[in-house]
């Protein structure tokens, strides 16, 4: 009896076969494993015969498409919102200037090459987009993840793929109708920002929970099994109201990063993420034509110069307007010059409404292939080419940006409007997106559930809309009180911000006023035609109920925000529970991580004191798990052995620095050498390039394997200096850190 495999399993063997020779052939050659699976995928492609090729293309998307989604859902785990938060200013101000650059550079590319307007434009649009999987790709290789630069990346890939959603909103309402839609721009921007608001609120609340009541329950494997189908849920509601996969993906994982279950969640899906990432690069390969590339060579090469160059100048320039300084601005443009999976996006929205020519698509995977070679070697060479151009520019340049920096990052006192965005607007915005929700999913309901038509609900006479009428407004009526009355806060404010919200008072009390009967105005019209006098009778009616359950009713949302805040917090909480040390001196960004320790580690053998954690890497042991027992808090004289267990505190930054010396693996490169890290001393005079600088930006932990633990000025000394203190001339500065390196720095400095 003959039998035969699916096209789909023989395709997937030859993938993942191709993948696994050519990914050990990079790895032997110390070359990106990303290039071994683009050119696995091109030696099984069409476009190369010698070899057995792909039977069933349409299966191969499909891979790929699960692929995007994995890697975004694995990227949500690890950058939450919180963590874009941090990096949300200057992510903002980098994604928006690097988009609008690249637009004009290909719009202006295109005409050079005599192209019409619609080519030209999608051609600025797909140059002007990054990819995601490339860059966490390579950061994953050459573990920069923990690099203050990667974050900004990061933040930035992030605005750029909400960005990409508007702009495939306008460019089809262009191409259609070759005018700009402004009004479904608006719409559009509005759809995306309350979905993401409405997810946000209802993962916050409802995951933990659910997590929390099935704790029992979660073995490794069901934990799994729930988080895969949790993200392909989201996948599937983000399709439904109109956003990519990639996008639900990346906000299901945002999600579920900020429970107590995120970082096990990260390590159990990490096989599937590097199995479908390699199955998405292995199906980019076999885009790659040669006959297309020779047809079309010169264009080729000159939109590959334009994105490298264009994407590096765009992305560097937005980074220093934001504020950071020059050596991240610069690293941060060597990272994002290429484009990726969501150019493949524009370029078919352009090709299926026929309005590009068919050679756009083939030149779009070409660029996209070619800057996917290109992308792992200049970030690997950012520190040292952002090094290089650091030290070409003028001095008086390096101050202007360095007083700009300051300027942009310094903390002042807010203005009246930061200031009622931060008492008032936050908590509005968020409950009038939770009441706007349940508006929907009651209309929604009616209409699927009770197949109520949309023109049976708004009729006058009808008992079902009342009602349904009703269930809304009771379900809102805590969000409502909210909305339009909260009791000014007390705590957390200074004299003069306490008394500028005594001043406004009434001014807010009436525009919350008005804003709670539009909403209400917006909830009853859901039900009742709005030109109905019904709807008189019920906005009063439904005042006096809230106004009268007023005081049951701020209980009852005080519990829910009580909640809320609990499940936002759990994480943070779990962690710096049980530590020997007052909450209130810990800064939110610290974190207590777990590392195993590695039988290559350069540690193994040393006590806590002999390996110096604090002074190196600025983290403290908080306890060590050897077998069954707990050493708590471990002493200095405790010594590391492999396999311990360690518990860590420190900054996301240091945690990183310090997991690539205690979790080292042979095929890591480090330059840590034990022997010869010391104190050393440095005087700066007045032409060191130390000197205009915070600690922070001078490179130290980059150029020297060290740190700066104390600083002498005019007689005065400052141990652990924090990493904003500007150094100035005279100051003498003492290291810790690779002593050669330091020596080094001295004689080419005196």
């Amino acid at each position: 009896m003959e039998t035969h495999l699916p096209p789909l399993i023989l395709d997937l063997v030859l993938i993942l076969t191709a993948g696994a020779v050519m990914t050990l052939f990079f790895k032997f050659l110390k070359q990106p494993v990303v290039l071994g699976y683009l050119v696995a995928g091109f030696l099984i492609s069409p476009h190369f015969p010698y070899l057995p090729g792909i039977v069933d293309k349409s299966g191969i998307e499909t891979w790929s498409e699960l692929g995007i989604i994995f890697m975004l859902f694995g990227l949500g785990l690890e950058f939450s919102f919180k963590k874009l938060a941090h990096v949300g200013k200057t992510a903002g101000i980098t994604a928006v200037t690097e988009i609008v650059l690249m637009v004009f550079f290909g719009f202006f590319v295109g005409k050079i090459l005599a192209w019409n307007t619609m080519n030209s434009l999608f051609l600025g649009v797909i140059l002007s987009m990054s990819s995601t999987t490339i860059i966490v790709k390579a950061f994953d290789e050459q573990h920069l993840k923990g690099r203050t630069f990667a974050s900004v990346v990061f933040g930035v890939l992030i605005v750029e793929d909400l960005l990409a959603i508007l702009l495939l909103v306008l460019l089809a309402t262009v191409a259609v109708s070759h005018q700009f839609s402004g009004k479904a721009l608006l719409f559009e921007s509005g759809k995306l920002v309350f979905f993401l608001i409405l997810w946000f609120v209802a993962g916050i609340y409802l995951l933990p929970a659910f997590l929390r009541i099935c704790r029992k329950l979660l073995t490794d494997e069901i934990l799994l099994l729930v988080s895969l189908s949790l993200c392909l849920l989201m996948v599937m509601l983000a399709v439904y109201v109109g956003f990519s996969a990639a996008l639900g993906a990346f906000v299901m994982g945002s999600l579920l990063s900020e429970t107590s279950k995120g970082a096990k969640i990260e390590h159990l899906t990490l096989p599937i993420k590097d199995l479908f990432a390699a199955i998405f690069f292995v199906s980019v390969g076999m885009l790659i034509d040669p006959s297309v590339i020779v047809q079309h060579w010169k264009i080729i090469l000159l939109i590959i110069a334009v994105t490298i160059s264009g994407k590096f100048f765009a992305t560097a320039t937005g980074a220093v307007l934001s504020g950071c300084n020059l050596k991240h601005a610069l690293q941060t443009g060597m990272s994002m010059a290429q484009i990726g999976e969501f150019s493949f996006i524009i370029a078919t929205l352009g090709r299926s409404l026929g309005v590009i020519e068919d050679f756009m698509y083939p030149i779009t995977v070409a660029v996209s292939a070619i800057t996917t070679f290109t992308t792992p070697y200049l970030i690997r060479h950012s520190d040292a080419a952002a090094g290089w151009l650091n030290a070409q520019i003028p001095a008086s340049v390096h101050r202007s940006l360095l007083h700009y920096a300051m300027a942009m990052n310094r903390n002042e006192k807010e203005g009246v409007l930061k200031l009622l965005w931060r008492v008032y607007g936050i908590r509005i915005l968020l409950n009038s997106v939770i009441v706007i929700g349940i508006t929907v999913i009651v209309r929604y309901a009616a209409q699927s559930f009770f197949a109520l038509s949309s023109q049976l609900l708004q009729t006058e006479s009808s008992h079902a809309s009342h009602l349904l009428c009703l269930i809304t407004v009771a379900l809102s009526a805590p969000f409502l009180l909210t909305v339009f009355y909260q009791q000014r806060p007390r705590d957390g404010f200074d004299a003069n911000e306490l008394a500028t919200l005594i001043r406004l008072h009434i001014g807010v009390t009436v525009f919350r006023f008005l804003f709670g009967v539009l909403l209400l105005y917006f909830v009853i019209g859901h039900f009742v035609s709005v030109y109905s006098f019904t709807v008189l009778l019920l906005i009063p009616l439904s005042l006096l109920t809230v106004l009268l359950l007023s005081r049951r009713l701020a209980d009852v949302y005080r519990r829910i925000e009580r909640q809320f805040v609990s499940h936002l917090t759990e994480k943070e909480r779990e962690a710096v529970s049980g530590r020997p040390m007052r909450s209130g001196l810990i800064p939110w960004d610290i974190a207590l991580t777990e590392f195993v320790v590695s039988q290559h580690s350069p540690l193994i053998g040393k006590t806590l004191q002999e390996s110096a954690l604090k002074a190196r890497f600025g983290v403290t042991a908080a306890l060590i798990e050897r077998g069954g027992t707990l050493l708590i808090p471990p002493k200095s004289s405790d010594m590391l052995l492999p396999f311990d267990r360690i518990y860590l505190i420190g900054t996301d930054r240091q945690l990183a620095v310090v997991e690539r010396v205690i979790e080292k693996q042979v095929d890591i490169e480090t330059d840590f050498d034990d022997d010869n890290i010391g104190l050393e001393s440095l005087v700066l005079h007045s032409g060191h390039p130390f000197v205009g600088k915070v600690i922070r930006d001078c490179g130290l932990r980059e150029s020297l394997n060290g740190l700066i633990v104390g600083i002498e000025r005019q007689g005065v000394r400052h141990l652990n200096p924090d990493s904003s203190i500007l150094l100035e001339i005279g100051d003498t500065l003492w290291l810790v850190g690779d002593k050669k390196l330091i020596k080094r720095l001295r004689k080419e400095t005196a």
